[in-house]
């Protein structure tokens, strides 16, 4: 990956049909783009539905078809090349349903150097018009079955070259065909992390481009167990590919991988829901379909296809989850130093159940990357660090909430701090680079006194915090603790919790802006019940900070006030990338008490007040008499609540 980087089409081009609809309404007689016109004048997203919808395209050994409706027309097409000499002849295979209006396609420039002929369906014609080639498709009661042939040659030539590619019945390509893939599983090994610590952190090991024949790039975007089957996963690369693994809930020794599907785009996230794979790609939301059992994708069905799409390459779809009413969630992210265009442009967004609309739920973002569906129904999404965006943000989104970003697609003129929802802590970017998706340790997990915990996974530094907080004057406020393991040689950015062993599992990838640098990684998180002294809840209140440790502390090491360290600074937030610290000063611990249960701290503090940027620096001791281990929160403060220990 690189930063700013567009794609571009190389070689020789025969011609370029126009970002324009590319059939006639067949109801109201007009080319006119209904689009949704972007802040730059030009138009963007799909069109209506009762005029145009993609439905999805069927994958059939070598050949593509693609489905899609006209109105209430159905249409298969499949795209295709004839070799004939130095000029391709482009073959368009086109199968309509019966239909009671004539239906009229723009299917190419109006050149010179461009032949066009029809062979099939009587009726069906082409006439040059307005500058365009146009099929003109008469109503029907029956199926029309025809080719349209395209090419930089002569009429003559071209149609004496119609008989030489037949017509062909598309149905037969829709259910399925020999595997693409050849069958082929690709073995791996993992390896057992070190259980002597807390956590044990097991390696899934992937095949890398050089270890699979497709030289594929194991670039992890989401994944998600199979409820039937807990031993198997599927996991989607920012490349375009889907892939199975197997092995995966024991012990690692034979990990099968599969790859079932590619060419999507750039999908980053993944969910199984009902036992389908759902993927978030910048297009759409697919749903992937075997028809015939042989472990290979055949179609890829647009299950929602509202995502407005614009060239810019910073603006990702990120993170899937689905709520309780089989809603669908994923962040759409703004573009990069740049004003937004169209209205997804930095929001989170909800798909209905049944993907027939998408509702914006929440902007002003700048890079969502996940979401967090919350037990009550709620969401949590972070956010990076840059314009309009002082430092990182863990944000408890609010329906209809503004979060900040003056350069998203909204209409808050008000760029006062006052305008917009506070986040949960503003993260330094010292502590957490470039925090992904959180998710709680919720059942099935069996992290012990971890359960119930919310975590964020770390794609800048490849690391898994603890996000201990509270809820007050209905705002969220707390802080990340980093947990005590090793960083990952590449980012996390996705975790679920296996429906089985209840341990966590996390997948992530590189492309720019992080420390670990290896492309994608694949993880098992397991808690060994040896004591981790992680923070679990923290409360700011008129006098100190309470803190709930995960674990029994040693009463008389805790309470020696010499053990912390607490400072605060400020930010400013401007159109600036980024802030640096203003009013940095530390903070002095007068007392410190632990509960009877030698679980909550409480931390005497005269000077407590609400501030954007806070650390607590903790030297702790466990009550079995455990080594001395450091504990580092980073939080804000917004509200102090009332009360003492």
């Amino acid at each position: 990956g690189s930063h700013g980087t567009h794609t571009r089409i190389k070689g020789d081009v025969a011609f370029i049909n126009s970002d324009a609809p590319a059939w006639k309404h067949p109801s109201q007689d007009t080319w006119e783009d209904q689009r949704i016109v972007g802040r730059d004048g030009r138009q963007f997203g799909p069109l209506p539905k009762d005029w145009l919808h993609y439905k999805g395209l069927y994958y059939h050994e070598d050949k593509t078809v693609i489905r899609y409706t006209v109105g209430n027309t159905m249409i298969l097409e499949k795209p295709g090349v004839f070799d004939y000499g130095s000029s391709p002849i482009f073959v368009r295979t086109f199968n309509v349903a019966p239909h009671s209006q004539s239906l009229v396609s723009r299917i190419a420039p109006d050149l010179d150097e461009l032949a066009v002929s029809v062979r099939g369906a009587s009726g069906v014609t082409t006439r040059r018009f307005g500058g365009f080639v146009e099929l003109l498709i008469p109503a029907g009661a029956s199926d029309q079955h025809f080719n349209v042939l395209i090419a930089k040659t002569d009429e003559d030539t071209l149609k004496g070259l119609e008989a030489a590619i037949p017509v062909e019945d598309l149905e037969m390509f829709t259910r399925g065909g020999e595997p693409r893939f050849d069958q082929k599983v690709i073995h791996t090994q993992g390896v057992q992390g070190n259980s002597d610590e807390p956590f044990a952190v097991d390696v899934l090991t992937v095949p890398d481009a050089l270890a699979n024949p497709w030289e594929s790039w194991m670039r992890l975007g989401g994944f998600d167990f199979f409820p039937d089957n807990p031993d198997r996963a599927a996991v989607c690369t920012w490349m375009g590919d889907v892939w199975l693994v197997d092995g995966v809930a024991g012990d690692l020794k034979d990990l099968r991988w599969r790859r079932i599907c590619s060419g999507l785009f750039q999908p980053l996230g993944l969910k199984i829901h009902e036992g389908v794979i759902y993927v978030t790609c910048r297009d759409q939301i697919a749903r992937l379909h075997d028809f015939n059992g042989d472990q290979e994708i055949d179609y890829v069905e647009s299950f929602n296809n509202d995502a407005q799409v614009t060239e810019h390459f910073h603006e990702f779809a990120m993170g899937l989850q689905v709520d309780q009413s089989g809603n669908f969630y994923y962040a759409k992210s703004a573009r990069h130093a740049k004003t937004a265009l169209v209205p997804h442009h930095g929001t989170l967004l909800r798909v209905s159940s049944d993907g027939s609309r998408t509702d914006i739920v929440a902007n002003g973002f700048r890079a969502a990357n996940g979401v967090c569906l919350n037990p009550d129904g709620t969401w949590i999404v972070t956010d990076q660090e840059g314009h309009w965006n002082p430092k990182n943000r863990i944000n408890y989104v609010k329906e209809g909430g503004f979060y900040g970003n003056m350069f998203g697609y909204h209409d808050v003129k008000d760029s006062s701090d006052e305008a917009m929802e506070q986040p949960l802590c503003w993260i330094t970017n010292g502590f957490d680079r470039s925090p992904a998706e959180l998710l709680w340790a919720t059942e099935p997990a069996q992290w012990g006194p971890l359960n119930g915990v919310l975590l964020n996974l770390s794609y800048g530094y490849g690391k898994i915090y603890t996000v201990p907080h509270e809820l007050i004057q209905g705002q969220a406020q707390g802080g990340m603790c980093e947990l005590p393991i090793s960083q990952f040689p590449t980012g996390v950015m996705r975790g679920r919790f296996h429906p089985e062993n209840g341990q966590l599992y996390g997948a992530g990838m590189f492309a720019w802006a992080g420390t670990q640098h290896q492309a994608g990684g694949f993880y098992r998180i397991r808690y060994t019940g040896k004591p981790a002294y992680m923070p679990i809840a923290l409360e700011a209140i008129e006098t100190g900070m309470r803190i709930t440790f995960s674990d029994p502390l040693d009463k008389e090491f805790t309470e020696n006030v010499t053990h912390y360290k607490i400072q605060t600074w400020s930010l400013k937030r401007t159109a600036n990338y980024g802030s640096r610290h203003y009013d940095e000063r530390e903070l002095v611990v007068k007392s410190a008490v632990l509960s009877q249960d030698r679980r909550t701290l409480f931390l005497e503090i005269p000077e407590i007040h609400p501030t954007w940027g806070m650390e607590m620096r903790c030297e702790l001791k466990g009550a079995a008499g455990n080594e001395p281990v450091t504990r580092v929160i980073h939080n804000s403060i917004h509200h102090l609540g009332k009360g003492l220990f």
